[in-house]
């Protein structure tokens, strides 16, 4: 039997536009800080492998944490959410994420990303170079408009959580671990019903780099993009694209995953992540450069 992951489980209290949040995350290992995003509609746990992998925080210092109304992270406690609809901006995204980087001292920590945490990577090295060495976009691109009717159909009295859960099973690669894709999807059977639906208005409709991919400056901020061959919401091609339009970028196509590269075959995705991390951990931030 395995031992216990040296994993400690917090929550901490962050302000973001004059609204407190109390946040969940988690956190192991020690050295360079490296913020997980999880998916739109999900949690931290998506990055329970990487987060218990020795071969990581014996040099990195990482932080999953719940974004607000996900996992263990509550809604806000000042706010009459229950008479409002759930929606996430671009704008609150990027301030919660630099807001946590800022409230754990973390010293210019990676930010890796999935989905929509792959599109913020990208926002936030447009926006925030100066808080970041580095960005990692899994399953990143230019933008992800052409899908929002879809967004109907993910908040719905009809549809049960079962139908989001096997809508993102079929978006793992069919060469992943049945296991793990099953897991992949189990998550997202735990969510609050209209939270899945309030992201996508981040995901479809608010990112967007569209003639301004190319002022993200890699001389500030190290910028990396890595598309799995079976997601066909965000296939290598359009992360292709995206990273041509980077100057300094890098882009790899991670052949044999899908949509959720971290949870759905964790042992293919480490192949892929492992030279990644391995040049930023050797490569010294801008503003020390």
């Amino acid at each position: 039997m395995r031992s216990a992951p040296d994993i400690i489980g917090r929550y901490t209290y962050l302000e973001v536009d004059g609204n407190e949040y109390r946040v969940y995350y988690e956190e192991s290992g020690d050295g360079i800080p490296i913020i997980c995003q999880h998916t739109a509609g999900a949690e931290g746990r998506q990055w329970r492998h990487f987060i218990e992998d020795p071969d990581f925080t014996s040099r990195f210092r990482v932080v999953v944490p719940d974004l607000p109304y996900h996992g263990k992270s509550l809604p806000p406690a000042g706010v009459q959410w229950w008479e409002q609809e759930y929606v996430l901006t671009k704008d609150f995204f990027e301030k919660f994420v630099v807001a946590v980087s800022r409230h754990l001292s973390l010293d210019h920590p990676v930010f890796m990303g999935c989905s929509m945490g792959g599109h913020l990577a990208l926002d936030l090295a447009l926006d925030y170079p100066e808080e970041f060495r580095a960005v990692v976009g899994l399953e990143a691109a230019i933008h992800s408009h052409g899908a929002e009717g879809l967004m109907a159909y993910l908040d719905h009295p009809d549809l049960a959580n079962d139908f989001r859960a096997a809508q993102m099973y079929g978006i793992c690669a069919p060469t992943s671990p049945e296991a793990s894709r099953r897991e992949t999807a189990w998550i997202y059977n735990q969510g609050a019903p209209p939270v899945f639906k309030g992201d996508l208005n981040y995901y479809f409709i608010e990112h967007d780099l569209t003639g301004v991919a190319q002022n993200i400056d890699t001389s500030k901020v190290a910028v990396y993009i890595l598309s799995g061959e079976y997601d066909y919401s965000a296939h290598p091609a359009l992360g292709r694209e995206l990273a041509e339009q980077i100057k300094g970028s890098n882009f790899v196509a991670m052949h044999g995953l899908g949509h959720f590269p971290m949870s759905e075959n964790y042992p293919l995705f480490k192949q892929y992540v492992l030279p990644v991390l391995d040049d930023i951990s050797a490569t010294p931030p801008a503003v020390q450069r």
